[in-house]
């Protein structure tokens, strides 16, 4: 994931609601259901490239958890190499044409110091078995009972993506690890590879002028699903919108924007998404 795009964006305003703690061994940002009430499902964010302490990653799951009545899981899958929240402001220097000849060289210089190293730390062979025994754990844990879904941004949505595949690796004690994934902005997906193995319920959501993930390959993968028999699978395209709108979009503009409407639209996708699908899977509580 090399891309400019996946490190742009802006930073929202606003006080996260839930708590840190530990769960199955990683720090976690945890957003209940309101007036404790009985969570109907759990929800595993896997975050964008700026991590779980990223406040637009923790505000998206203080929304999730009062909107659906979902237990919401930010937890630390990075290891204290998630992307710095300065790369928001360096990036349009080092590559938007904002900085001056002499100063675009040391630009350039801070984004590769920041970026190399969470690419490397994170790509997917490191991180895969410790996502995925996160999800081994709340599944024989408080999901016992309880249907999963994974929301991922970004470099989270190829883990969304993978959860849906039907193999040894996808289930503990005979359950999959995931009832429903719903997944913005993808980046770095194998195609077509992860997406002919989809074998449970995922939904996209994708910007039309999404360089990562451009409508060419948004096509194949609506081709792919419309193939797969059995399972319910949804692409929606977000017109205007660009990689990282689901998370990271300026929300400054005059309510009723194009940005503010297509994150909006985003959120009510993934809530309306695991709503029906959870309804779906049959867990009686």
């Amino acid at each position: 994931m090399a891309c400019p795009n996946c490190f742009s964006g802006h930073v929202h305003e606003g006080t996260p609601l839930g708590q840190v703690t530990k769960i199955h061994g990683r720090d976690t940002y945890v957003s209940e259901p309101k007036d404790g009430k009985r969570p109907k499902g759990v929800i595993v964010i896997v975050p964008d490239a700026f991590g779980w302490e990223f406040v637009n990653n923790r505000i998206l799951a203080d929304h999730y958890a009062a909107a659906g009545d979902y237990l919401v899981y930010l937890p630390e899958f990075m290891d204290g190499n998630a992307a710095p929240v300065s790369l928001l402001d360096v990036m349009p220097m080092a590559l938007g044409g904002k900085a001056s000849w002499y100063t675009r060289p040391y630009y350039l210089v801070l984004m590769l110091y920041s970026f190399i190293p969470f690419m490397i730390s994170n790509r997917f062979s490191v991180s895969w078995p410790k996502v995925k025994s996160f999800f081994e754990a709340v599944r024989k844990n408080e999901a016992v009972s309880l249907p999963i879904g994974c929301a991922g941004f970004c470099w989270g949505g190829k883990h969304t993506l993978n959860f849906a595949h039907d193999n040894p690796e996808t289930y503990v004690d005979g359950k999959p690890l995931m009832d429903a994934g719903f997944t913005a902005h993808p980046s770095n997906l194998v195609i077509p590879g992860e997406i002919e193995k989809v074998r449970r319920p995922v939904a996209i959501g994708i910007g039309d002028k999404d360089v990562v993930l451009p409508m060419a390959g948004v096509e194949k993968i609506k081709k792919i699903f419309e193939s797969i028999q059995d399972v319910e699978t949804e692409v929606k395209i977000y017109p205007g919108a660009g990689h990282g709108f689901a998370v990271r979009a300026d929300l400054a503009p005059q309510e009723g924007s194009e940005a503010v409407k297509n994150a909006t639209d985003s959120e009510e996708q993934a809530i309306a998404w695991f709503k029906r699908s959870f309804e779906k899977a049959g867990y009686k509580q």
